[in-house]
């Protein structure tokens, strides 16, 4: 059987482990954006805070993927639970850093053009730092989006959903006739999903960023 006759004969399961696949990496991405920038509101001010936000995300990041749904798997159990701590986890570095580098980015003019008028410090986070510092944070959920669609793969090992049950079925049965078909389709289809966040982003990017600043 080739490839093509194996896409056409598994295109029903390929499309659900997408889905999956894709529907994991959205919704940890949704929560690691809001957690992540939280940490950075509350820290940007503070040199030494901002540091330790950065410092403890990093930490994170270099614990390798299949360790950390390895240590979960005690703690939380098999299937969705440790694929979304971990993938959380992970996508928190480069909003954390981006989120602190554009809100310490904002012109203080305009911070203090805002407190001028009376508005709260609330409002001037809400309506003149955060929107100026959308840009970089954006570039953030960008990076986090390709690297969970990678690391989300790795979840299979725990039971967990998505692409990578087709890459681990394959690299299982290494020698078997339909083992490289296996694993080029669950990489194909992970590339795939990747191209198609990323270009969402830009089209976010278009909408949502003046072309002023974007300049």
């Amino acid at each position: 059987m080739n490839f093509w006759e194996y896409l056409s004969s598994r295109h029903q399961q390929l499309l659900t482990d997408a889905y999956q696949h894709a529907s994991a990496v959205f919704q940890c991405m949704v929560v690691a954006t809001v957690i992540g920038v939280v940490i950075g509101v509350v820290t940007y001010r503070s040199e030494w805070a901002g540091s330790l936000a950065t410092t403890t995300t990093s930490t994170i990041l270099t614990i390798p993927s299949l360790a950390m749904i390895g240590l979960l798997i005690p703690i939380v159990g098999l299937g969705v639970p440790p694929t979304v701590t971990a993938l959380t986890l992970y996508g928190l570095l480069p909003i954390v850093r981006n989120a602190i580098v554009g809100l310490r980015g904002v012109d203080p003019s305009l911070v203090d053009a805002a407190k001028g008028i009376g508005m709260s410090r609330f409002a001037r986070l809400v309506r003149v730092e955060l929107p100026l510092a959308w840009p970089p944070i954006l570039t953030g959920i960008r990076v986090s989006t390709q690297m969970l669609m990678g690391i989300a793969a790795i979840a299979a090992y725990a039971s967990g959903p998505g692409l990578g049950n087709e890459i681990f079925r394959g690299i299982g049965s290494l020698g078997s006739k339909n083992a490289l078909n296996q694993v080029l389709a669950g990489t194909l289809g992970i590339i795939i999903l990747a191209l198609l966040f990323d270009a969402a982003y830009v089209l976010i990017g278009r909408l949502t960023i003046p072309r002023g600043i974007r300049a």
